[in-house]
C-alpha cells in the first residue's frame, strides 16, 4: 500500500475490514451495502490512527430507483445531523435499524414504490432512523465514558490536563537529557534549523541495545534530521520526533540506566539552596507498577501504570510527598561542602535500613491509591467496551449465518450465487471467534494487580539553611540572610498576588506548598475554565537578580501563554503593585542546571500590570 505509482485502488467488500488504508484519504463508494454498519467500516479504514490528511467520503447513489430514493433520503438527512452531531453520527450507522432493517426497507421500496403511501411511509421510516433524539440516544448508548463525563467531570478533567502540560518533560527536559545522554554514549549530533538536529552516528552500542529490548522500528546508523517538538516535524526534510516510546531513545535510556544505574542505588549529597532550614533529609526514588492479566510477547504481565514516587524523610521519620520532579532543583554538593556536611553523613538516623521502612510505607500509602486509580477508571471502560464488541460483533455474525443459510437454500436450488455459503459461514465463524478472542482479553484486562514496589534510589538533601549556618554563601538568596525576614517578604508577596488576581475577576489558589510544580498560585478564570500560572518573586528594595528553578524554568516554557511572572517589591511595610512578567524568553536549561538568575531591571522592563 505505500507504492507511490499507484494513485487509485479500486477494491471490493473485501476491503472494508482488516485492512489500514490510511495512505489514502478519499473514498468513493460506488456501490452502497444495504447495511448501513459497513460504510462506517468502510470509512475506517482510511480515517485512522497514521492518517495526515483529512478524508473525504463521496457516497454514489443511483438517481431515479425506488432503492436509490430511500438512500438518498437517509444520507441526506444523516449529513443535516451530522452538523448538529458531530461526526460520530457515523460510529452508531449499524444501530439505526434495529426495529426494520434497511434491507426490508430496500425489498419494500422495489416491489411497492410504485403506490405513493408506501414510498411515503419508507420515507418517514428512513428519516425516522436518523431522528437526531435517535441519534443521541445511540451515541449515548456508546459513549464508552459517558456516564462519568457531565461538565464537571469534563472541566476536572481539562485542569488536570493543564497542570500536567506544566510539568510535562517533553520537549524540553528530554532534550536537554537527551543531547548529553547521547553524546556520553559516544554519539555524534549536530544543530541545524532552530531546534532540529542531524545525528551522523549512532554507536554500535545503541544499535544493538535496540536490538537486545527489541521495541518498535529499529535504530538507524544516522538520522538526516531530528527534532523534539511536534510542530518542527514537517519541516524539509522531514525530522523524527524523538520523544518517549521512540526507538532511539527508549535505547538510550536502557543504556544510560545499565552503565549508570548503580550510582541511584549508591546514593548522592544534592543541596537545596531554597529551603532555610538547618536539618538534612533523605530524599527515596520509588518506581511502581500495576499490571493486568495480558502477557507481553515476552509472557510477562503487561505494565498498564507505572510511575515514579519521591518520597522525603526527615530524622523524625515522617515522611512527606516530595512532588513530581525535585531533584530537578537540587544540585550536586561541593567538596568543599561536602566535607563541612562530613558529621551530618555519620549521624545514627541515616544508618537505619531505610529501604525496609520506605517500602513499607509505599505499600500502605502509595500502592493502594494507585492501583484504586487505575481499577476505577479501566474497569468502567471495559464494562463498556465489552457491552460495544458484542452488540457489534453478534449483529455481524448473525448477519452472516443467515446469509450463509440463504445462499446454502439457493445453492440446494440449483441457483449461482455471487458469493459461495462457505465463504459466508467462513465470515460468520471467523466473526466469532474475534469475538470469543476479544472477549477473553477484556476478562484478562479486568484482572488488575499491583507489582511490588521497588526502591530504586536515595538522596541525601542538604538544605541552604544549614549550609549558611555552617559558613558557606550560597548561590540564590544571598539578598536575604535573615530567614524570618524573608519568609515575610514572601508572604506580603503572595497576599498581593492573590489580590491582583481576584481584583481581576479570577479565582486564585495558593500551591505553593506543593513541591516541584514550578509555580506558586493556580488562577482560574470563571468565563473560560482555562488556568493561569503564576510563580511569586517577593523581592526587597534594591534587589538586583531573580533565581528561578529549573521546575520554574520548565513551567514557563511548557505554558508560555498562561505562565505569568509575578515580581513584587517590598521595602519594609510598603509593598508595591505586582510587575507581572510574560511571555519571557528563559531560555532552555541544561540538563545538569539546577536554577538561573536573570537581571531584575530587565524583567521589569519586559513586565506590565497584572493581566
Amino acid at each position: 500500500m505505500n507504492d507511490p505509482e499507484v494513485l487509485v485502488l479500486v477494491a471490493n467488500d473485501a476491503a472494508g475490514e482488516g485492512v489500514n488504508l490510511q495512505r489514502a484519504h478519499l473514498m468513493v463508494n460506488y456501490d452502497l451495502p444495504w447495511n448501513p454498519n459497513r460504510l462506517e467500516q468502510r470509512f475506517g479504514r482510511i480515517h485512522r490512527i497514521g492518517q495526515r490528511e483529512v478524508c473525504h467520503l463521496w457516497n454514489l447513489v443511483a438517481k431515479d430507483t425506488r432503492e436509490g430514493d430511500v438512500y438518498f433520503k437517509l444520507l441526506k438527512k444523516l449529513e443535516v445531523e451530522r452538523e448538529a452531531l458531530g461526526d460520530k453520527v457515523f460510529d452508531v450507522l449499524g444501530r439505526l435499524f434495529d426495529q426494520k432493517a434497511l434491507r426490508e426497507l430496500f425489498m419494500e421500496a422495489i416491489r411497492y414504490g410504485n403506490d405513493p403511501e408506501v414510498r411515503a411511509r419508507l420515507e418517514r421510516e428512513a428519516e425516522g432512523a436518523v431522528d437526531r433524539q435517535h441519534l443521541q440516544r445511540l451515541l449515548d448508548e456508546r459513549a464508552l465514558v459517558h456516564d462519568s463525563m457531565d461538565v464537571s467531570r469534563v472541566q476536572a478533567i481539562r485542569e488536570a490536563m493543564e497542570r500536567a502540560h506544566a510539568r510535562r518533560l517533553q520537549p524540553h527536559f528530554i532534550q536537554a537529557f537527551f543531547l548529553d545522554a547521547f553524546r556520553r554514549l559516544g554519539g555524534k549530533i549536530h544543530r541545524r534549523e532552530e531546534g532540529r538536529f542531524e545525528i551522523s552516528h549512532v554507536p554500535v552500542a545503541l544499535r544493538r541495545r535496540d536490538r537486545h529490548i527489541g521495541l518498535g522500528a529499529p535504530v538507524l546508523e544516522r538520522y538526516e534530521r531530528v527534532c523534539f517538538e511536534k510542530d518542527k516535524v514537517d519541516r524539509q526534510p522531514r525530522a523524527e520526533l524523538v520523544c518517549p516510546g521512540h526507538p532511539l531513545l527508549s535505547a538510550t535510556i536502557d543504556l544510560v540506566l545499565e552503565r549508570y544505574g548503580h550510582v541511584l542505588k549508591r546514593g548522592s549529597v544534592l543541596v537545596d539552596e531554597a529551603d532555610p532550614k538547618d536539618t538534612p533529609r533523605l530524599l527515596f526514588y520509588l518506581e511502581h507498577s500495576v499490571h493486568d492479566g495480558r502477557r507481553t510477547r515476552t509472557g510477562e504481565l503487561l505494565t498498564i501504570s507505572k510511575r515514579m514516587h519521591f518520597v522525603e524523610v526527615g530524622p523524625d521519620g515522617e515522611y512527606q510527598d516530595a512532588g513530581a520532579a525535585p531533584y530537578l532543583d537540587y544540585r550536586p554538593a561541593t567538596d568543599e561542602e561536602r566535607a563541612l556536611v562530613e558529621q551530618e553523613l555519620d549521624a545514627a538516623w541515616l544508618h537505619k535500613d531505610w529501604d525496609d521502612e520506605v517500602m513499607g510505607f509505599a505499600i500502605t500509602k502509595i500502592v493502594p491509591r494507585h492501583v484504586e486509580e487505575v481499577r476505577a477508571r479501566r474497569l468502567a471502560q471495559i464494562e463498556k467496551t465489552e457491552r460495544e464488541v458484542k452488540a457489534r460483533l453478534t449483529k455481524e455474525i448473525a448477519y452472516w449465518d443467515r446469509r450463509a443459510q440463504d445462499l446454502k437454500e439457493k445453492e440446494r436450488a440449483g441457483k449461482r450465487t455471487r458469493l459461495p455459503a462457505q465463504v459466508a459461514q467462513e465470515r460468520a465463524d471467523s466473526l466469532a471467534d474475534r469475538l470469543k478472542a476479544r472477549l477473553e482479553a477484556l476478562e484478562a484486562e479486568r484482572h488488575i494487580m499491583p507489582a511490588p514496589p521497588r526502591v530504586t534510589g536515595g538522596s541525601l538533601i542538604v538544605p541552604g539553611g544549614l549550609l549558611r549556618k555552617l559558613g558557606v554563601r550560597t548561590a540564590s538568596l544571598a539578598e536575604v540572610a535573615d530567614a524570618a525576614e524573608r519568609q515575610r517578604v514572601e508572604r506580603l508577596a503572595m497576599e498581593a498576588v492573590m489580590a491582583a488576581e481576584r481584583a481581576l475577576g479570577r479565582t486564585p489558589r495558593d500551591v505553593s506548598a506543593e513541591r516541584g510544580l514550578g509555580y506558586d498560585i493556580e488562577s482560574k478564570d470563571p468565563e473560560s475554565g482555562e488556568l493561569v500560572f503564576i510563580e511569586v518573586k517577593g523581592r526587597q528594595a534594591g534587589a538586583s537578580t531573580v533565581t528561578l528553578t529549573k521546575n520554574e524554568i520548565l513551567a514557563a516554557l511548557n505554558t508560555a501563554e498562561r505562565f505569568r511572572l509575578a515580581i513584587v517589591e517590598v521595602d519594609g511595610d510598603t509593598v508595591k503593585e505586582p510587575i507581572y512578567v510574560r511571555g519571557f524568553d528563559f531560555g532552555q536549561p541544561g540538563f545538569a542546571q539546577t536554577s538561573a538568575n536573570f537581571d531584575l531591571a530587565t524583567l521589569r522592563k519586559h513586565g506590565g500590570q497584572p493581566a
